[in-house]
């Protein structure tokens, strides 16, 4: 256990120092950090993603253990397993060396291998997912790390559309795919695809039915990629969600005057296509507002039959809303209240 603890805390560092180095992969995501545990809005990490565990020997390891004496032998023995076709054999005995000589030279190419069969030749993207993510982790200064990053990414589309399988029945995986996403991003978040799984997230997000969370991940989107062609889908998808949490809960003031507020801000940035739609959402947003003030004058003007007090209230709904749906009517009777007032 100690000697597990110890490769655990060298990992940890080596993944650390890897992050903070320049990366010079050769593939799409080579500008990518290596392993990063900052914390995202809307995000929702698991442990495992924050705080990986390195794999230990299996249990009854006369059936899972290795079967050669050193990791050299056992290697070899396994592009034998793959090459006679052996595939789930080949697996296991991949995954038997890297549990027990973690530190060998070729542990590191034993995972790739191990996932790669996973993926490949077994069809277990899921499974091969957790592969690719642990060589990331423990192995991150031998791997090509942005050509394995960009495979996990692959992976997890993959996931998403492959669903779960229980007892040989397909189910929608939303929670799990969606952390999977996440999990890449945290991996590699420098990577180019980063806005685009940042997308997905917030839309998985949605059909969870976290809309608060979804806009969160909308708005991080936003703020650190904005000149990204997805920051300009998201402003059009955070603009209808944040309309939907408005018309869905009891009206409330602050939260209509922050999607104003947004609505304003994503009209000066959103695509052509999309204003006309985000200027009908801040026209019912602000429409919500003049309703409370009309009805607060109304209230002055009615209940407390204070003709002082009904007569500010009306005057600042029209110095607030000239073009009101209500001016003409508080013209009106802002006529009659004055007229009283004047004949006295």
């Amino acid at each position: 256990m100690k000697t597990s603890r110890a490769f655990l805390l060298l990992a940890l560092a080596g993944a650390a120092a890897a992050a903070s180095a320049q990366s010079t992969m050769p593939s799409a995501s080579a500008g990518a950090a290596r392993y990063a545990t900052d914390a995202y809005p809307g995000f929702d990490v698991e442990d495992e993603n924050v705080k990986p565990e390195r794999k230990e020997p299996r249990w009854f390891a006369f059936f899972n253990g290795p079967c050669r004496d050193t990791a050299a032998e056992q290697f070899a023995y396994c592009q034998e397993l793959a090459a006679a076709r052996d595939y789930a054999k080949a697996a296991r005995q991949l995954d038997a060396l890297v549990r027990e000589w973690p530190t060998a030279p070729e542990a590191w190419q034993a995972q790739l291998q191990y996932a790669d069969l996973l993926l490949d030749r077994l069809q277990d993207a899921e499974e091969a997912f957790a592969a690719y993510r642990y060589l990331l982790d423990f192995y991150s200064l031998q791997c090509d790390y942005g050509a394995v990053a960009d495979k996990l990414y692959r992976v997890a589309g993959a996931l998403r559309l492959a669903g779960k399988e229980i007892m040989f029945v397909r189910f929608a995986n939303t929670v799990d795919v969606r952390r999977a996403y996440e999990a890449c991003i945290l991996r590699a978040p420098g990577a180019a695809w980063v806005p685009e799984a940042l997308l997905t997230v917030a839309e998985l997000r949605e059909e969870e039915g976290k809309p608060a969370e979804a806009v969160k991940v909308y708005e991080h989107l936003r703020n650190v990629h904005p000149s990204s062609p997805e920051a300009l889908t998201a402003i059009a998808r955070e603009a209808a969600l944040r309309m939907r949490i408005l018309r869905e809960h009891a009206y409330n003031r602050a939260r209509c005057i922050d999607t104003i507020n947004f609505m304003k801000l994503a009209l000066r940035t959103c695509r052509p296509g999309d204003a006309a739609e985000i200027q009908a959402f801040l026209a019912e947003a602000e429409g919500l507002i003049e309703e409370e003030a009309y009805r607060g004058a109304v209230f002055y003007d009615s209940r407390t039959r204070t003709a002082r007090s009904a007569v500010a209230a009306y005057e600042r709904y029209l110095a607030d809303h000239p073009q009101g749906a209500h001016a003409d009517e508080v013209r009106s009777r802002l006529e009659v209240l004055q007229g009283s007032a004047n004949e006295r």
